[in-house]
């Protein structure tokens, strides 16, 4: 260490000059003193990082003060918070994903403020089940005969094969073992299961004949996954649930015909369940994104519908609440009322049950499916997703407008520009949405430092995107009441200049 570093460190202030600070001591009276004090040396341990690295060359008592202050109001600021998407992605997994209806909002706010019916039958007077809920709304919705609710899709997956494919064969196609967003794989998924992955075909093709040669007495599963925001195009072909259906069914009817012949083998499912004869084969589909509605806007990129896939021979069929859907985070179980009441007696029931606010949410957003027209009006998701290019095009105007007249024309300058807006959250991601967006030019500034503030410290964070040294903001994915606070944050940036 050389002299110069010694001194600088010596030169630190100590944690209690600090906190005499008019700046720190003023905060005394909104938290507890240990926790101000561990900011206070927070503080000081980075300018002391910084003269170690070499990379700091002075001592500013003022500014360790300031940085302690920023700490400390970090730790009474809530970390999960409103954000203003701007980024023209719809379902955006960073920012939350579907943004929830005023209907599921209002029974949140009932369920959560006072005590609920979660797992209590009035008509009965005697204890319910928190399935109950949700399910007979699911079966309306799609033709199934029960269903089942988690706290997400993943979850859902992972119930599925536990009950099912533990300890047996899975087949599953290669070019369906995919990796979405979190890390999360398919592989890791069957593997925590217990099911042993059959893999069949190659990555780009996969016919039924592979499925066929796959086949073993110990097969339980044809497993279809849903490739989220990954697709292959040009010499590709796959396998369809109806033509998984047939094959299916042609080994069960093989099963069944040796198994009257006497000669089936004895079959352990997992360690709750009963012993039982050689199984049938179930054809199962993680869809994913999960769709009731055909939005016929999107013509060959729409996504199949649960019931769809229920009445091209799907057993089960799992898909996410928060997607497309429009709803909670939760995932979503449907399938014959036999197999369906074996994963509610699985113990993972328990564990991954929804809470009463996801239940409350997740009722409120599958009622307003009863009436399509009011599901397409009233579910964000939903009307972000098929708005017209032109209702969004007003709603950049007014935008455009706003910022024109809090910032002037000496800082930036404002106009709207065509561009292609995104479904998100791994679902119709070969579809281009035509949208609108309020392009900002700079004069003054430049176009990172306005984006690091508008995120960084705006006490609203507006998430916008960076185009040609330009900020965007998508007027798809914002909402009128959006409009005032993005045109007030701009205005602020250019003060700090």
């Amino acid at each position: 260490m050389n002299a110069r570093t010694a001194e600088l460190l010596r030169s630190l202030p100590p944690v209690e000059e600090v906190l005499k600070n008019s700046q720190v001591d003023a905060l005394s009276a909104l938290m507890p003193h240990d926790i101000l004090v561990d900011c206070v040396r927070s503080a000081i341990d980075g300018v002391r990082h910084s003269i170690l690295e070499g990379t700091q060359t002075s001592v500013d008592a003022q500014a360790i003060a300031y940085a302690a202050c920023s700490r400390a109001l970090d730790n009474l600021r809530p970390s999960l918070r409103h954000v203003i998407n701007a980024t023209g992605v719809i379902v955006h997994t960073n920012l939350g994903r579907s943004v929830l209806a005023k209907e599921a909002v209002d029974a949140v706010v009932e369920a959560a403020q006072g005590y609920s019916t979660l797992e209590y039958n009035t008509k009965t007077m005697s204890r319910g089940s928190r399935h109950n809920h949700v399910e007979h709304l699911i079966c309306s919705l799609t033709g199934a005969e029960a269903a089942l609710a988690v706290n997400n899709n993943a979850a859902a997956v992972m119930m599925v094969l536990a009950e099912f494919a533990a300890g047996h064969e899975a087949i599953v196609s290669r070019g369906e073992l995919v990796e979405i967003g979190g890390s999360f794989r398919v592989p890791d998924i069957m593997a925590l299961s217990n099911a042993h992955m059959v893999e069949v075909g190659t990555t780009n093709k996969t016919h039924l004949s592979d499925y066929e040669r796959a086949f073993s007495n110990d097969t339980a599963m044809l497993l279809k996954v849903h490739p989220s925001n990954y697709r292959m195009v040009g010499f590709t072909e796959s396998v369809d649930i109806r033509q998984l259906r047939s094959l299916a069914d042609k080994e069960n009817a093989r099963r069944h015909a040796q198994s009257d012949n006497g000669a089936a083998a004895s079959v352990t499912t997992p360690s709750f369940a009963k012993t039982i004869s050689t199984p049938d084969v179930l054809v199962y589909e993680d869809q994913g994104s999960g769709v009731f509605l055909h939005l016929d806007c999107f013509s060959e990129c729409a996504e199949h519908t649960v019931a769809e896939s229920l009445q091209a021979g799907c057993d089960l069929v799992s898909f996410s609440g928060d997607k497309l859907l429009g709803g909670p985070q939760a995932g979503i179980i449907v399938g014959s009322k036999e197999l369906i009441a074996r994963l509610k007696a699985n113990p993972l029931a328990r564990a991954l049950r929804l809470d009463k606010m996801t239940l409350a949410a997740l009722e409120a957003t599958l009622r307003l499916y009863l009436n399509p027209q009011q599901a397409m009006r009233s579910i964000p998701t939903l009307r972000m997703l098929t708005e017209s290019a032109n209702t969004v095009k007003e709603r950049a105007q007014a935008l455009c407008d706003a910022l024109a007249g809090a910032v002037a024309n000496e800082n930036a300058t404002f106009d709207i520009v065509p561009e292609i807006a995104r479904a998100g959250g791994g679902s119709l991601p070969m579809y281009d949405i035509d949208t609108f967006a309020v392009r900002m030019s700079f004069v003054r500034g430049c176009a990172q430092s306005c984006e690091e503030y508008l995120i960084s410290k705006h006490t609203v964070p507006i998430i916008g995107r960076i185009k040609k040294e330009s900020v965007l903001f998508d007027a798809r994915t914002i909402i009128e009441s959006d409009i005032p606070e993005i045109a007030c944050a701009c205005a602020a940036y250019f003060d700090t200049l």
